[in-house]
């Protein structure tokens, strides 16, 4: 590992995080999106992460998956986009799955943070060791 390893494995984690963050943010953005029946739903952007061996280590993006495009179906006649039986087409995703995930991808980059801002610390404090 490099001497700079540190920051190299936790700012690998803090992107995949942010990534983690912007699909959740979409998913929560798009909970109430409504389309007619004869087109798919939103569908909900799920993140794949995968370990980076060798080197330094730390994590990437692997990818991001897509939820189901069929979503659920509800009655709501009164919706313009409605259908001729009075249904339309929402998301299928749970919005209190969503907020369990914003909490940990959120508390997973404070953590990457944090590793950052000590080892900044570590190596301002061995430069100042030796300076004297």
């Amino acid at each position: 590992m490099s001497i700079f390893g540190a920051i190299d494995v936790a700012g690998s984690g803090m992107t995949t995080y942010r990534t983690w963050l912007d699909a959740i943010s979409d998913n929560l953005a798009n909970l109430n999106t409504v389309r007619g029946t004869d087109e798919e739903a939103f569908r909900a952007r799920y993140v794949v992460a995968q370990s980076v061996e060798g080197g330094d280590g730390g994590v990437r993006v692997k990818g991001v998956e897509f939820g189901d495009a069929e979503g659920r179906l509800v009655y709501e006649p009164g919706n313009p986009l409605a259908d001729a039986e009075g249904y339309v087409r929402y998301p299928d995703i749970d919005m209190s799955s969503q907020m369990t995930q914003l909490i940990m991808a959120q508390r997973g980059y404070q953590a990457n943070a944090a590793v950052v801002d000590r080892a900044r610390q570590t190596y301002e404090a061995a430069l100042q060791i030796g300076r004297n």
